[in-house]
């Protein structure tokens, strides 16, 4: 650490055990251990604060590039919306023209189709709306149930083929 060698260290301990004497040594011995120790302690601690404020900083720009990507992504993306949306708008207005293009032909056909039901009804006009609705009633057959059995249902017609088929008869 300070290129201190074993010949210098040996020189350092003499000279104290002269000074100090036999007595004393052990205890500065221990005091200075002690100090080397505290001082080793606070450069590693110096050391790893160091190290964590400089991952702190790589770590600070990675995060200014990802919210640069993520603000390009953005801007990107509100971009393809808008060209969407756009590009729906214009399909819509077609499809709005197209849908009055093909009205005029229904309305006038259903004006046609009304104007000839007009001109009919005077030849039918002896029949009132409620004799109508009375023929009406009369042609349509009733409703059918298919839950419920009706006896007078025409049965089913035997197939000549089959042998345990008997002709049925209606009393």
């Amino acid at each position: 650490m300070f290129d201190i060698s074993f010949g210098e260290f040996l020189l350092i301990g003499i000279v104290a055990l002269v000074v100090l004497g036999p007595e004393r040594l052990p205890t500065v011995a221990r005091t200075v251990g002690a100090l080397v120790a505290r001082a080793q302690r606070f450069v590693a601690t110096v050391k790893a604060d160091i190290q964590h404020q400089a991952n702190l900083q790589g770590l600070d720009s990675i995060r200014q590039d990802l919210q640069e990507a993520a603000q390009n992504f953005k801007g990107q993306l509100e971009a393809e919306v808008q060209d969407a949306r756009a590009s729906l708008d214009s399909h819509a207005a077609e499809a709005r023209a197209l849908a009055e293009q093909a009205r005029a032909p229904l309305d006038e056909a259903e004006r046609t189709i009304h104007q000839a039901l007009r001109t009919e009804e005077p030849a039918g006009a002896d029949i009132s709306p409620p004799e109508t609705e009375a023929v009406l009633a009369e042609a349509a057959p009733p409703p059918r149930d298919e839950n419920q059995l009706d006896l007078f249902d025409d049965l089913p017609v035997p197939v000549a083929g089959q042998p345990d088929s008997q002709p049925v008869s209606r009393a």
